[in-house]
């Protein structure tokens, strides 16, 4: 039986629990304090934002709905912009003549109206590359809230956990604290003080009190947090900040559409889907987690989000909750050039164990994953080793790259299919647009659900339509990156025009007078010295300028020549290029050491090879050594680098010969994307279907060809 206690331990238990409830609220007020900070420096940054948008709106505006506003007047005056209007005072509006005073206050207000508009679709970026004064009290805001959110959750644990204890307790202890009525009280009221006094004392342990005395220290000391560690914390670690920033001022950086797209009861349904992330090593963004559930709620799905919004993480999540649940058997169908990144996300997101089964030993990885589970990482080819028996379960099959099976003949889509008879859920995930290839779009649901496929058939002509959308809904989920990724960085293009030297030339219409297309798109780069190379040395001024200001580089080229070429010139700076011949794994192994290397490190890829399946965010400038045939193909390599986590502004830069077939090729696709415009909604990504043909390549040629002959 525990002893029993005097007024003055019930004194000091008192004192005790007025001190910590102090301490507690200390660190509450510093959390209050740490969210207002960050919402004031938010608004502060829309306004700025809004106002740039103020600045490209004509005052002509003012007077869309006919409000009779004289327009001219103020254009004469100076007042070209309705940022001009806002900065302007009313007696400055009324001096203009023809304007009176009453007129003012009404252009005043209808543009006031108008900023409010903008203020409320405007969206905040941050960029390392823009640390003005109102972005740092943002990170700085955020960076401190970042450093004592775990302090700040404790605190809110112990009060929902104890705080109803510790004021009942506290309450019945007050009469036993030197009252004198407590040496007349019942045995009642002694009783009950003592139970409150063991209660009390067994909530506020010496352990217990020194934590929160030592987490109002930590709190203290992060407020203290510089402006320079806090840039080089979010530098570090972006996506954290982002994750903080939609947590406490969600409207700042989301579209405020809470379902993404979904129809309503389609997204009650997934919005009553609670995940369990226990052993999930990432945080999620809040569409990500959403994704989750969709895939979760909906069981057998095709996820289409763009490159970059993270489908890897989604899938890897999904299945974290469901082996939370009880699920042991999970499997990925992959390209190989994907096969070692798979492993490595699994493998450093989440605790799930990984088995590869592809190459000399798959059988027995194989052999090793049926009997003891975890996810089995395989390519499109392995799938004909999964002779698995009729009655095992794969409790979720990931199908990567999914319109690698749009060709019901091939060998692997036979394979694959009949691996996806074994599944309790199906995944199918490509970042490639399917809504202008409904028959792939419709040969994969087919799969996923026969019924929702045999419904959108007599649709499929409609498939940018919105009735199209909602039927595949269920099924077909994609989020666009400006839809759910408003703070990423700015993406800066550049067409880098350089001018033929005179060993070029001769190169060049050696080329065109072969009829050599292949030869021409070399242009620059297939002279035998570089340096009378114009796009080599405009790519050293470019390398040595992204070196000074502390940022890595990707370089691209469809040539193998080009790639060597461009590797030997930049010398130890540069890592081992990626070409196709290179190993899966060993191109996980060099884009490791680029993310280790210094600033100014180069690597050289083959866009085809390293345009795809590779998250490279430390490199912040893209350049492009020729334009492509194919514009799919370059938004893929810039991909690499534009994508979530990226903390710097992105630079693009596309090498290219004035007067060449660059300009050709580059006319030639901006007119079909114009064709194209003018048919389809631009909501639909469809730059995958852009490509120049043959003829087009011979009319290009034959241009090519009258040129020269008219300059000889």
């Amino acid at each position: 039986m525990a002893r029993s206690f005097s007024g003055g331990d019930a004194k000091r238990l008192l004192r005790v629990q007025k001190d910590t409830e102090l301490r507690l609220n200390q660190i509450n007020s510093a959390a209050d304090r740490l969210r207002g900070e960050i919402s004031s420096a938010v608004e502060d940054m829309t306004i700025d934002s809004s106002f740039d948008i103020l600045k490209t709106i004509p005052v002509e505006e003012l007077n869309r709905d006919k409000k009779g506003i004289r327009v001219k007047a103020l254009r004469d005056n100076g007042y070209n912009t309705l940022a001009d209007i806002i900065r302007a005072s009313d007696y400055s509006l009324s001096a203009i003549n023809g304007i009176s005073p009453e007129g003012a206050r009404s252009i005043k207000q209808a543009a006031v109206d108008l900023a409010q508009m903008a203020k409320t679709g405007a969206k905040i970026r941050l960029s390392s590359d823009d640390k003005n004064f109102k972005s740092t009290a943002l990170v700085t805001a955020l960076c401190r809230y970042k450093r004592s959110l775990p302090y700040f959750k404790r605190a809110e644990d112990f009060a929902l956990n104890y705080g109803s204890a510790i004021t009942a307790a506290s309450n019945d202890l007050r009469a036993a604290a030197g009252s004198i009525k407590w040496l007349f009280a019942s045995s009642a009221k002694r009783a009950n003080a003592e139970n409150a006094y063991q209660a009390l004392s067994a909530i506020l342990t010496d352990a217990n009190v020194a934590a929160i005395e030592n987490d109002l220290r930590a709190v203290n000391t992060a407020a203290y947090t510089s402006q320079k560690d806090a840039w080089d914390d979010f530098s570090r670690d972006s996506i954290r900040y982002i994750n903080i920033l939609e947590t406490v001022v969600p409207e700042a950086v989301s579209g405020g559409d809470e379902v993404y797209g979904l129809p309503e009861e389609l997204a009650e349904s997934v919005s009553d889907v609670e995940p369990d992330f226990t052993g999930l090593r990432c945080t999620l963004r809040r569409y990500q987690e959403w994704g989750v559930k969709y895939i979760i709620a909906q069981r057998r799905v095709l996820l289409g989000d763009e490159m970059g919004l993270g489908k890897t993480v989604q899938a890897i999540a999904a299945m974290v909750h469901l082996r939370n649940k009880g699920a042991t058997h999970f499997a990925v169908v992959c390209p190989a050039s994907v096969l070692t990144n798979w492993c490595r996300e699994i493998a450093k997101h989440s605790d799930l164990s990984v088995i590869k089964v592809h190459g000399n030993g798959k059988e027995a990885a194989l052999r090793s994953w049926l009997a003891s589970g975890g996810v089995a990482v395989t390519t499109y080819e392995t799938t004909a080793v999964f002779d698995i028996e009729e009655s095992f379960r794969i409790n979720m099959l990931t199908v990567d790259e999914a319109h690698y099976i749009k060709n019901s003949g091939a060998q692997r889509t036979v394979n694959v299919k009949k691996l996806c008879t074994h599944a309790d859920r199906l995944l199918f995930m490509t970042g490639t647009a399917l809504e202008n290839r409904v028959g792939e779009m419709a040969s994969l649901i087919t799969v996923l659900n026969p019924q929702v496929s045999a419904e959108i058939a007599p649709m499929l002509s409609l498939s940018s339509a919105p009735q199209f959308r909602e039927a595949v809904a269920p099924v077909y989920y994609r989020r666009k990156r400006e839809d759910v990724l408003t703070e990423l960085p700015e993406l800066v293009e550049s067409l880098e025009w350089c001018d033929l030297t005179p060993e070029e030339k001769k190169v060049y219409r050696e080329a065109i007078a072969e009829q050599n297309f292949m030869a021409a798109r070399r242009v620059s780069w297939n002279v035998d010295d570089l340096s009378q190379s114009s796009k080599a040395q405009r790519m050293l001024e470019l390398v040595s300028e992204a070196k000074e200001q502390g940022r890595k580089i990707l370089i691209f080229s469809f040539f193998l020549d080009t790639v060597a070429k461009v590797a030997s010139l930049l010398g130890d700076s540069c890592m081992e290029p990626i070409t196709g011949s290179v190993s899966p794994a060993r191109r996980q192994e060099i884009i490791d050491e680029f993310d280790k290397a210094e600033p100014g490190a180069a690597l050289v890829a083959q866009i085809q090879s390293g345009g795809t399946g590779l998250n490279i965010q430390s490199a912040s400038v893209v350049i492009l050594c020729e334009p492509q045939i194919k514009p799919s193909i370059e938004n893929q390599a810039i991909s690499r680098a534009y994508r979530m986590g990226q903390s710097r502004s992105v630079l693009v830069y596309r090498l290219l010969c004035d007067d060449t077939v660059d300009e050709r090729i580059l006319q030639m696709l901006a007119q079909k994307q114009g064709e194209f415009d003018a048919f389809a909604d631009e909501s639909v990504a469809a730059d995958d279907t852009l490509e120049l043909d043959n003829a087009a390549i011979d009319g290009i040629m034959k241009a090519e060809q009258a040129q020269a002959a008219r300059q000889e």
